[in-house]
């Protein structure tokens, strides 16, 4: 992000003991079962599932969830697996708040499927999850899907039949089987709402905030994502103090995290390096792997920066948030390794909070 806004520190409301405390978690670890048949908050806060599996694409799965998140939703993740923890695409683990099975009496006012594969096939496979979308359906509420999932679980279970919706390109030829298919970005049709992929999820999760509590808070939400206006239009890239991008193997590049940290932006870019078959490094600055992110999701880092700084990066890039890049700030070895960075000639970047408060203090940004 580019923008800084207080409404990005506001996290998710918690929850007292007599509703579920809903969070996800990158870790190996398992974490405790949670019920979901709890009663209903006395709050106006909206109940939002978010199904996880093995194969889940992340960075659908990630801003969905910290997108609504920053409206005030409650969202639970739901594991479709017999573990809370699943394999997500591209070496990310992620561990739910409840199995599926869980939850199948507790009422939603949303349920959002990410894609991936084979993710969206899991879903599809999944009885539980079929049953609570498909009674979703008949009741009314509102039910969403991305990539895959609108063709590959939400088609196959027939809830798109006389319906407009999109999804990956590649799965546009199944979705036309069993829906109206359209090429939007994002594209609603009563109560169902589908979109592309992992560029179009932030748009498709804004929608989601409009539809759950109007455009006035959508707009607030939006606002300080810091989204492209006008996504069809070409755009270029100015590089104001040109140097020679290469190297001669497998790039080496190291992602640094800390309590704080925008979720969305570390995964984003751990994901999209990683597709490019780079060899991403994630470092906790804290004395722990576990890092606590900005809308309360758990990332564990590969190892902590003392053993990170031992290596050598072609390239070194801080996601952003607040607390994050005040502790990015206040490292000493991760400052004076981007100054090594810097006096090698190497490429470094950040974003959002980081560029303002850990490059620029530090003299990174001089030309």
């Amino acid at each position: 992000m580019a923008v800084l806004h207080l409404r990005h520190l506001t996290h998710h409301s918690l929850l007292s003991t007599s509703k579920l405390h809903h969070h996800f978690r990158f870790s190996p670890l398992k974490s405790p079962r949670f019920s979901c048949s709890a009663s209903a908050s006395s709050t106006m806060a909206k109940q939002v599932l978010v199904p996880i599996a093995n194969g889940t694409e992340p960075m659908e799965a990630v801003i969905t969830i910290d997108v609504i998140r920053r409206s005030g939703a409650d969202v639970t993740v739901a594991s479709v697996e017999k573990e809370l923890r699943v394999d997500a695409c591209h070496g990310v683990k992620i561990v739910a708040d409840a199995l599926v099975a869980d939850c199948k009496n507790t009422v939603f006012d949303l349920i959002a499927l990410p894609g991936g594969m084979p993710g969206a096939s899991n879903f599809k496979d999944c009885g539980a999850l079929e049953s609570l979308v498909k009674k979703q359906a008949a009741d009314g509420r509102l039910y969403a899907a991305v990539c895959a999932s609108p063709a590959v679980a939400l088609g196959s279970w027939g809830l798109l039949k006389g319906l407009k919706a999109t999804c990956y390109p590649s799965f546009m030829e199944q979705l036309q089987s069993c829906a109206t298919a359209v090429e939007s970005r994002v594209q609603q049709d009563g109560k169902v709402v589908t979109s592309r992929g992992p560029g179009s999820t932030m748009e498709f999760a804004v929608t989601l905030v409009e539809q759950l509590y109007g455009k006035e808070k959508a707009d607030e939400v939006s606002g300080p994502l810091v989204m492209r206006p006008n996504h069809g239009d070409e755009y270029t890239i100015t590089e104001l103090n040109p140097l020679e991008w290469k190297c001669n193997n497998v790039p080496q590049v190291l992602v640094p995290i800390a309590d704080g940290s925008e979720e969305m932006e570390a995964v984003m870019i751990i994901d999209i390096l990683r597709r490019a078959k780079a060899n991403v490094v994630v470092a906790s600055v804290g004395d722990n792997l576990e890092i606590l992110a900005s809308r309360k999701v758990k990332l564990v880092a590969d190892m902590l920066l003392d053993e990170a700084a031992k290596l050598t990066y072609d390239l070194v890039v801080l996601p952003g948030g607040l607390g994050g890049a005040q502790a990015f700030a206040k490292s000493d070895k991760l400052v004076n390794l981007l100054k090594k960075q810097a006096e090698s000639n190497k490429p470094y970047g950040a974003i959002c909070a980081s560029p303002a408060l850990v490059l620029e203090p530090h003299g990174l940004l001089k030309v």
